[in-house]
């Protein structure tokens, strides 16, 4: 029967990338010259650091632009809430990996009430399709692109077997 994956990671290599190329711009931008500001990526999170909630709005939309030019889905990243801690602002973006068990149930009860003939079943952090049909796969393939926006995740397929 044919099968393929639905997962959800994100370049690693390609993260650091993008954080790095947003510290290189940070040096260059006019509007924060002279100020503290600075990211850092430790462990699938970005730590964001400047002097106001404005100046990290715009240091989060800088990072965005560039994991856009990496190929990075903008959705992969989990916006935590500021912290005050006296005259600097910080703020923590967490990479999502994997499938949680709640987004994947939600995922699964939405493939089965688009009355796909197909089978999903939870694999750890990640979803199997199986199916009689290849066409029946990739009509899941397309179902979970279009819906995206509303998982709120990037999703990759992979070992589709026939």
């Amino acid at each position: 029967m044919p099968s393929f994956d639905i997962i959800s990671e994100i370049d690693l290599v390609e993260a650091r990338n993008a954080v790095d190329n947003s510290t290189r711009e940070l040096s260059t931008r006019f509007d924060f010259r002279g100020v503290e500001a600075s990211f850092a990526l430790k462990d699938n999170i970005v730590t964001m650091k400047a002097e106001s909630d404005f100046q990290l709005n715009q240091m989060r939309e800088m990072l965005r632009a560039n994991m856009a030019r990496r190929q990075l889905d903008a959705n992969s990243l989990d916006v935590k809430d500021f912290d005050h801690i006296g005259k600097s602002v910080t703020q923590e973006l967490h990479f999502k990996q994997g499938i949680d068990s709640q987004l994947a149930k939600k995922m699964v009860k939405m493939i089965k009430d688009s009355k796909i003939k197909v089978q999903a079943s939870i694999q750890g952090d990640k979803l199997r399709i199986t199916g009689k049909k290849r066409d029946d796969l990739q009509e899941v393939i397309a179902f979970v692109r279009s819906n995206s926006e509303e998982l709120g995740q990037a999703f990759q397929y992979e070992n589709f077997r026939d």
